[in-house]
């Protein structure tokens, strides 16, 4: 599995400790240093079934300081692939990807049913 998430980051912390005490094997990516690619977060998107705004970080300070909750709704899915692919602060995370399944956030619950 590819854990991808921002180290500093309160709830990667978390989805981490919780992923090493599971004994899940996993390989660890920075988002900060290594930003998924649009082709990737492509993949991700219709992986997941999720609509591609619970891809944006949007509690994050780059989110609100493009005023994006305003600019979103009027942008196509090109730009807002664009836009998160150029810079990793402005995906959610952690993003967990796995073998037919790519899980968006840390929900303890839908982690623990994807991982049994």
């Amino acid at each position: 599995m590819l854990f991808v998430c921002y180290p500093k980051c309160k709830t990667c912390q978390k989805a981490r400790a919780w992923l090493d005490e599971n004994g899940a094997a996993y390989t660890f990516r920075d988002i900060k240093l290594n930003n998924p690619s649009e082709t990737e977060l492509r993949r991700w998107h219709a992986i997941s079934g999720l609509p591609l705004k619970r891809f944006f970080n949007t509690s994050g300070l780059q989110y609100k300081a493009l005023a994006l909750k305003d600019k979103l709704p009027a942008m196509n899915e090109d730009e807002q692939f664009a836009l998160l692919a150029g810079d990793g602060m402005l995906v959610k995370r952690p993003i967990l990807v796995g073998d037919g399944f790519v899980l968006v956030g840390f929900k303890q619950e839908e982690w623990e049913a994807k991982l049994r």
